[in-house]
């Protein structure tokens, strides 16, 4: 079908190689442009398959993914990546240093770098295939299934297992158009921002990198963000977010201050919140279960942020798969906060944001490129 998503698959075991191509081709708007066993065969394939989108490991030989990732810059080769890897979880930096070479986004193999439980992993993968090769099809012009179509074609076919969830978590929830919902009413109006709100998933590391590089060494608001990533990597994510930040980016702590001028990522497995106490707000992590699928999960944050600061917050949610965020949105809407959401053009998947927007939880849609200047706007305005 000319509209699928084709997938070049690069792992130096055959067995995994097989795997991975029986997911894909099992995905309704997938299917396998070609195999290769390294960087090396990689490379020499893609000007002949021409790809949407390539599934890369990470430890191989002659060419590994980072410098696979590395000569894929140099050539100016602009295709999305997605990292699936054992060496994740023990390799943080590495997986890191992926992101920041143009790695588009990535997952941990379940259980080593030869995974015959890969399908325990089979819809978050193809989700992010769809999500990154769709958007990648999109801007070169080429036709691309519509969301609903994914979801018409998920349904159970004979002699076919299709992973039905995969199309349908992608994008929030039904895929049905419709107008936002009225917003709720609000309980006062909105005060002088005192902290900034951030949730995001899908295409998160991305977009953040955008974010905070925009943004102005003058902002004083702290700033949270709930970013939906594996325990073991937030660390090396924090620290790579505040070699391009004006402000300083950690991974929140248990007891953290919140101080003017930091930025706060929520730690992999934990939920963040804040108390106030005193003159200072501390911030607390959980690991109470998870909402929505996540922890951390951005409803627990917007919730907690609500609570603490009522109409003296700025809420955000960025692009994400699923809903989690949208309803307690809603809650900062409510209690006078202020809330942006990113728009559908530039989301890698428009589903947290797009379950906000139809709950009319967002008060403006703002494109990437804008949000880091239109939060510092926010931040500044006297109310």
């Amino acid at each position: 079908m000319a509209d699928e998503i084709s997938v070049l698959i690069v792992d130096d075991s055959a067995l995994m190689r097989n795997l991975i191509g029986k997911m894909i081709e099992a995905t309704p708007g997938l299917t396998v442009a070609e195999k290769a066993m390294n960087g090396v065969f990689a490379m020499q394939k893609i000007p002949r398959v021409n790809p949407d989108v390539i599934c890369l490991d990470l430890e191989m030989p002659e060419m590994n993914g980072i410098e696979f990732l590395k000569e894929r810059k140099n050539r100016g080769i602009d295709i999305p990546v997605i990292i699936l890897s054992s060496i994740a979880e023990k390799g943080a930096a590495i997986t890191i240093e992926a992101l920041s070479l143009g790695d588009s986004d990535f997952i941990q193999k379940p259980s080593g770098s030869i995974s015959e439980d890969i399908h325990t992993v089979a819809d978050h993968l193809t989700g992010l295939l769809i999500a990154y090769g769709g958007q990648y099809r999109k801007a070169k012009g080429k036709k691309v299934l519509a969301p609903e179509e994914y979801t018409k074609k998920a349904e159970p076919v004979a002699g076919k297992k299709t992973p039905v969830s995969t199309t349908f978590g992608l994008f929030g929830g039904p895929l049905v158009k419709t107008k936002p919902a009225p917003p709720p009413a609000q309980l006062r109006k909105p005060g002088r921002t005192e902290i900034i709100a951030i949730g995001i998933s899908t295409g998160g590391p991305d977009a953040l990198r955008v974010v905070f590089a925009n943004l102005s060494p003058e902002l004083k608001q702290p700033i949270l963000v709930v970013q939906h990533m594996p325990a073991g990597f937030t660390l090396e994510f924090a620290k790579s977010l505040d070699r391009i930040c004006p402000l300083a980016v950690k991974e929140g702590e248990e007891g953290d201050i919140l101080s003017p001028g930091w930025a706060y990522i929520a730690p992999g497995n934990k939920h963040i919140e804040v108390e106030r106490k005193g003159g200072s707000a501390l911030l607390r992590l959980s690991e109470a279960p998870p909402v929505n699928g996540h922890r951390p999960s951005a409803d627990v944050l917007f919730a907690s942020v609500a609570m603490a600061y009522t109409n003296h917050v700025l809420g955000v949610i960025m692009t994400g798969m699923g809903r989690d965020g949208a309803q307690q949105l809603g809650t900062i809407y409510k209690e006078g906060g202020i809330t942006l959401g990113q728009d559908e053009k530039t989301a890698i998947v428009y589903g947290m944001p797009r379950v906000a927007w139809e709950l009319g939880h967002v008060m403006e849609q703002v494109p990437l490129q804008e949000i880091g200047r239109r939060i510092c706007e926010i931040a500044k305005t006297e109310r």
